[in-house]
């Protein structure tokens, strides 16, 4: 799994109409992509691993404070063009990323783990055509992969 997230002073997802789908004030957006092959143990994982990333200043003004240190929430988007290749071309290719049955089911199962102790986590909808706008704080952005390691396993 893959996922890009970006510190934001508040963010909102729009979808079909320009109706409203979600809106959080300070947190983070989390964009995720599901990569073919990926099971719960990568969702659980990269969710962990999202939660605990201390992207929000402290006292300081270091990048030491977790969401939870802020009282953020999550907005989370499906985006499987984040496996998109482009070494080849102009056209990126998306092979890398699971078809939307096989990936539905592994977001969910981030999302639920991400809410895990209590986070407010918001989302937009999968498989939908989507209008993302978000107010980047910092700006503080970075990717976070997941990957299944030989043999099955979480790596």
């Amino acid at each position: 799994m893959r996922a890009v997230v970006q510190r934001v002073r508040s963010a909102r997802v729009l979808v079909a109409g320009g109706a409203e789908e979600a809106r959080i004030g300070p947190g983070a957006v989390v964009l995720v992509a599901v990569r073919r092959g990926d099971t719960a143990a990568e969702a659980e994982g990269l969710a962990g691993k999202i939660a605990r990333l201390r992207l929000f200043d402290d006292a300081a003004g270091r990048l030491n404070g977790d969401i939870a240190s802020v009282k953020g929430a999550f907005l989370v988007v499906s985006q499987f063009t984040l496996y998109g290749d482009c070494r080849k071309g102009n056209r990126p290719s998306y092979l890398d990323a699971a078809p939307p049955e096989e990936a539905m089911p592994i977001y969910e199962r981030f999302v639920e783990s991400l809410r895990a102790g209590g986070r407010e986590v918001r989302t937009g909808r999968f498989r939908e055509h989507m209008v993302v706008a978000l107010e980047n704080d910092g700006p503080v952005t970075v990717i976070v992969e997941r990957d299944a390691a030989p043999g099955g396993g979480a790596g």
